[in-house]
């Protein structure tokens, strides 16, 4: 059975690993991934599009300056964008989030599992925890660095409001921001979670180690005569 030490180190390891795995089911459900304006104008009107969506859906609001504004309207991010580069590269982020979503599972189940047995010197031990927990980080940071890449450079944004508007040729795109929103930013709180549960970890194999090199300096200062009686 494993010392109360362990079981209290991978049972906070748990508790963090499992809390990583909840973020990113939050990450993926949610839609306040960005909210872009973009800036339009053409020949008869100009004004503005407020464009905000996640992963899977958005809406979007029409606001002119002059002409006539069309009603608000609802999509699905994947079926309003045809094969192109921002296409692929939203599906690349959502692959790499399912990725850090199994192996952040697989971290809390082999955190719980060294919790109540003592599979130390196989994978199953805390080089198990260390590569799920780490690939699981992993793949969630390179998901924040495609979705940004995606909006920033690809045009995400712009390429959602001419699907969903069909702006004309004429119509004039004249700026876009970005407000990236809670559902984005809690991919940094699903890393650190990761982070945590390994820095637990280590800690924890660090106080072993010191713990067996306290317990065999009695046998090697002793005298000798000793030893051998």
């Amino acid at each position: 059975m494993p010392t109360a030490m362990k079981r209290l180190m991978f049972l906070s390891s748990f508790v963090t690993s499992l809390g990583a795995f909840i973020v990113i089911c939050s990450i993926l459900t949610t839609q306040e991934w960005v909210s872009s304006t973009v800036v339009i104008s053409d020949s008869s009107s100009n004004g503005s599009v407020i464009i905000t969506y996640g992963l899977f859906r958005g809406k979007s609001i029409q606001e002119l300056n002059h002409g006539i504004a069309e009603s608000d309207k609802t999509f699905k991010v994947l079926g309003t964008l045809n094969s192109s580069p921002p296409k692929t590269l939203h599906l690349a982020v959502i692959l790499f989030l399912v990725l850090s979503l199994f192996t952040s599972l697989l971290s809390s189940g082999f955190t719980f599992y060294n919790s109540i047995s003592n599979p130390y010197q196989t994978f199953l031990g805390p080089m198990g925890v260390y590569t799920w927990s780490g690939l699981s980080a992993s793949f969630t940071f390179i998901s924040m660095v495609l979705f940004v890449g995606n909006t920033q450079c690809s045009r995400l944004s712009e390429e959602l409001a001419q699907r969903v508007y069909l702006f004309s040729p004429a119509v004039t795109h004249r700026g876009t921001s970005h407000c990236y929103g809670y559902s984005f930013w809690l991919i940094l709180l699903a890393v650190l979670l990761n982070i945590v549960t390994v820095v637990i970890i280590f800690f924890y194999q660090k106080a072993r180690y010191q713990w067996k090199q306290e317990q065999r300096k009695p046998t090697e200062y002793a005298p000798r005569d000793g030893i051998l009686f």
